[in-house]
C-alpha cells in the first residue's frame, strides 16, 4: 500500500500548460431547495465524547484532510497546515505553503503536501517547506503521498510522480484534456503496488515507478448531448475493502472495481455529488436530495434508503462501529444506524458548516468545520 520500491523514471514536461475550463456544480439546476422538514427531538441513543479541539484558519470551501496512523494533517484554505496527534488532540507542527490552497493536504505521517492556487506543489516535513515545483495545471484533488513519492493529479487529466526529500519530477503521464472538470476532490489512492485514480467516468490502475498503464474500469459512462450532461468524473471519498474499490461518479452512478485485474464487479444509478464509505457488507452514501443509502457490497443492490435528511446539504458519510457519521452544512454532525438509518444522536461542533467528510484516525472520529474548528469525538 506504501509502495515501498520502486524505481523512478524521468519523462520531459508538455511545452505550456493545457487550458481548462472548471465546473463546480453543485447542482443541475439553479432553482431554489425546498426548505427541509424540522429534524425530531434528539433520540441520543448512543453516548458521544468530545475529546479534544484545535483551531486552524477558516476552511472556505472543501479540502480534504489525510490520516496516517493516529496522525491527521489537515489544512486551511490560507495554506496553513497542521499535523495533530488523533490520539490527545495535541499539535505535532504547523506549517504555511505560502500561498492559498486549491487542494486538500496528503501525507504518509512525515511528508506532506498541498498544492497552492498559484498552481504549485509544495512539500512540506516537520513543520518546515522542503520544496516548492510548478505544475502544468491547476489541481482539485490532494496529493497522495506513499513510498517517499507524491503523486498528482491536475485538471488537464495528468498524473505526475514527485521524489519526496527533493521535488525531482519522475514522471508525468498525460491525457487528452476534457472540457469540462469537476472543481472538486477527485479519487486517487495506493492499493498494493498499484496507484489508483478516477479518470472520468472510470477507475485506472497505473505503475506507481513509470505511470504506465495497467488496467481501466469504466464505473460511468458520458452521456448527454452537451458538456455538462458528459460530465461524470468520480468524486470524493471512496471504500476499500481488500482489492476492491467502490466509487462514486458524480451524479451518474456508484459502482466497485477489482484493482488486481482491473474488473468491474458492478455499477448502480445514482444521484450524488459527493463519495461514499463502507465496511465489509455494505457501501454507504448521501444522495443529492439528502436521502441516505446503503447499497451491498457483495452486488449493487439497495439494502435501505432513509430520507429523514430530506432536501438537506451532507458530506459523504463515514462509517465507525454501529453508525454512520454525517455532517451538514448547517453546522450539525448526525450519527445514524448503519442497519437502517435510524437515527442515534446529533452534535454541533461550533455552528459553522461541515463541508468535509468526517474521517477516523486511531479511535477518534475527526470533523473540520467552516470556521477551522478541528474536533475529535469518540463515539461509544
Amino acid at each position: 500500500m506504501n509502495f515501498k520500491r520502486f524505481m523512478p523514471e524521468s519523462t520531459a514536461l508538455r511545452a505550456g500548460s493545457a487550458l481548462v475550463l472548471v465546473a463546480f456544480l453543485a447542482a443541475c439546476s439553479g432553482s431554489a431547495k425546498p426548505k427541509p422538514d424540522e429534524l425530531p427531538a434528539n433520540p441520543a441513543l448512543m453516548g458521544v465524547r468530545q475529546a479534544w479541539t484545535v483551531r486552524i484558519p477558516d476552511v472556505q470551501f472543501p479540502l480534504t484532510t489525510d490520516v496516517s496512523g493516529d496522525t491527521i494533517t489537515v489544512a486551511g484554505s490560507d495554506g496553513t497546515v497542521v499535523a495533530i496527534d488523533a490520539r490527545a488532540g495535541r499539535e505535532i507542527w504547523r506549517a504555511s505553503a505560502g500561498a492559498p490552497l486549491a487542494a486538500g493536504v496528503g501525507s504518509d505521517g512525515q511528508l506532506a503536501a498541498v498544492v497552492t492556487t498559484g498552481n504549485e506543489l509544495v512539500g512540506i516535513e516537520n513543520g518546515k517547506v522542503l520544496w516548492k515545483q510548478k505544475l502544468s495545471a491547476q489541481a482539485f484533488t490532494a496529493p497522495l503521498v506513499a513510498g517517499r513519492r507524491v503523486f498528482v493529479q491536475t485538471a488537464d487529466r495528468s498524473i505526475s510522480a514527485w521524489d519526496g526529500q527533493s521535488g525531482r519530477r519522475l514522471w508525468i503521464q498525460q491525457r487528452a484534456g476534457e472540457n469540462l472538470v469537476l472543481r472538486k476532490s477527485g479519487v486517487l489512492l495506493a492499493v498494493g503496488d498499484t496507484l489508483v485514480a478516477g479518470i472520468g467516468g472510470r477507475l485506472a490502475g497505473i505503475n506507481p515507478a513509470n505511470g504506465t498503464s495497467r488496467w481501466e474500469a469504466p464505473i460511468a459512462a458520458p452521456r448527454g448531448t452537451n458538456d455538462v450532461e458528459r460530465l461524470v468524473d468520480l468524486t470524493g471519498s471512496v471504500s476499500r475493502y481488500g482489492d476492491t474499490v467502490c466509487a462514486r461518479a458524480y451524479y451518474a452512478s456508484v459502482g466497485c472495481v477489482e484493482t488486481v485485474r482491473g474488473s468491474l464487479v458492478w455499477s448502480k444509478p445514482a444521484s450524488g455529488a459527493d463519495g461514499v464509505s463502507g465496511n465489509e457488507s455494505f457501501i454507504y452514501g448521501t444522495e443529492s436530495d439528502g436521502s441516505v443509502v446503503a447499497w451491498r457490497r457483495a452486488d449493487g443492490e439497495r439494502a435501505w434508503q432513509m430520507s429523514r435528511f430530506k432536501n438537506r446539504v451532507l458530506t459523504a458519510p463515514l462509517a465507525v462501529g454501529r453508525s454512520l457519521i454525517i455532517g451538514e452544512n448547517t453546522g450539525t454532525l448526525h450519527f445514524v444506524s448503519r442497519e437502517d438509518g435510524a437515527l442515534l444522536n446529533r452534535v454541533t461542533p461550533d455552528g459553522s458548516a461541515i463541508t468535509v467528510a468526517p474521517v477516523l484516525a486511531g479511535n477518534t472520529v475527526v470533523v473540520v468545520t467552516a470556521k477551522g474548528g478541528v474536533f475529535g469525538y469518540r463515539p461509544e
